[in-house]
């Protein structure tokens, strides 16, 4: 399978400028989209089989037609920049070193949907890349890609960079919603859908950076010759960000279902000198273990899920053998306990309660049953919360309860 040169095109000095973007044909895709009609859009999008790459992997063209047609409200895109997954930092690499193609995205997605404003909510510790990103906007609006009559095509539309304050909830779509409205990061209840009733109480769609990012490419090269570089159900690539101890750190864009061994082992350059490979997390720090012996595996949505796990954010954590499983549920359910926005009880009291359980643990006091009433704690906060931030604290606790238990019960001294 051919790969994309989404991520090569970084290696191109200055090319967060428009002038440079513009001689790599940039915004040809929107030259083209403004001559195509707003269901041909959505058509290609949907024959693509763009999956949502901020995580639940929805798919692109069938959220966007949820959005009703004939509505007598404005109709807003929000870019979720949050980025607040542990382990991931793909989408700070797009908007700081291509961040017109970001906005090329952005404003075809806008002309399939009828949007006329999009805001791109971006976590607050990304201060240099949103002051990037308000360049680039401002160099698109100088140019007539952005603002009233875009390229005299009629089409009007504003863009906004919005900043969070570092809540890792308000990457949840309801939350960053409430947030945007200048709310606490509270996420709603669902139904109704954004897509129905969002920002304002408005038809909203919202999009991962990287999904919205793959829409330039699809439209100037068709939905077949995206296809054709990942699955029939998963089309295109995938920005893998590899972390951890392998000697070849970073970002790797690669066909959707690229074996994750081959990732680590072929493309990372394999474990550090004298390490040994102990266990990998394939999808972000929210996604289930997986043990050295589970790796020879398609790295695309359904064959994660079917070895219980998930792709999610594409975020590979590497493990080595001298790695305490212990220090790494520490550092899970320490993040979750404290980035539990508190609206759920099961998850507000329940990742308290398994900190507070860790910690003692970890500390030389850990008792008969704790790790019993980590993995019960855990499975209470499963499927029972507003917002998926539950289920991604219980799902990698669970995981690493089950798959490491002898070694977590060394650490438990009974007398």
């Amino acid at each position: 399978m051919e790969e994309k040169v989404l991520t090569k095109q970084f290696d191109l000095k200055n090319l967060h400028k428009i002038d440079v973007y513009l001689e790599q044909k940039g915004y040809s895709a929107v030259r083209k989209a403004l001559q195509m009609k707003p269901k041909d859009i959505l058509e290609e999008v949907k024959k693509a089989n763009l999956r949502g790459r901020g995580g639940a992997g929805f798919p692109a063209g069938i959220k966007w037609g949820f959005v009703p047609k004939d509505v007598d409200k404005p109709k807003y895109l929000c870019v979720n920049a949050d980025e607040g997954e542990p382990g991931t930092f793909k989408d700070r690499y797009i908007m700081s070193h291509n961040p017109h193609l970001l906005l090329e995205g952005i404003i075809i997605t806008s002309f399939c949907v009828g949007i006329y404003t999009a805001f791109i909510y971006i976590r607050g510790e990304y201060e240099a890349i949103a002051l990037r990103l308000e360049q680039a906007i401002a160099e698109a609006y100088k140019e007539g890609f952005l603002g009233k009559n875009i390229l005299d095509s009629g089409v009007d539309l504003d863009v906004f960079v919005h900043r969070g304050a570092g809540a890792y909830i308000c990457g949840e779509e309801t939350a960053l919603l409430e947030s945007l409205e200048g709310k606490r990061g509270y996420p709603r209840l669902k139904p109704p859908f954004p897509a129905s009733i969002g920002l304002f109480q408005c038809p909203t769609v919202i999009n991962n950076v990287e999904t919205i990012s793959n829409i330039p490419h699809i439209i100037l090269n068709g939905a077949e010759w995206f296809l054709k570089r990942g699955l029939p159900k998963d089309g295109g690539t995938r920005i893998f960000g590899v972390s951890g101890m392998v000697k070849k750190p970073g970002i790797y864009e690669l066909p959707m279902g690229t074996n994750l061994r081959d990732i680590i082992f072929k493309h990372a350059g394999g474990m550090k000198e004298g390490k040994e490979l102990k266990a990998v997390i394939p999808g972000g720090m929210s996604a289930p273990v997986l043990k050295a012996d589970e790796i020879d595996i398609s790295m695309d949505f359904d064959s994660l899920v079917a070895a219980e796990s998930m792709l999610g954010s594409a975020a590979i954590i590497v493990i080595d053998q001298e790695t305490s499983m212990l220090d790494v549920l520490k550092l899970v359910t320490k993040f979750y306990s404290h980035e539990s926005c508190g609206q759920c009880t099961p998850c507000r009291i329940g990742n308290s309660w398994i900190n507070k359980i860790t910690k003692r643990i970890a500390a030389g006091e850990g008792q008969r049953g704790d790790l019993d009433n980590i993995e019960r704690l855990a499975s209470n906060i499963l499927g029972k919360t507003l917002c998926p931030l539950g289920d991604a604290a219980a799902m990698p606790i669970l995981s690493l309860v089950r798959k490491f238990r002898q070694e977590l019960e060394s650490h438990i001294k009974i007398e």
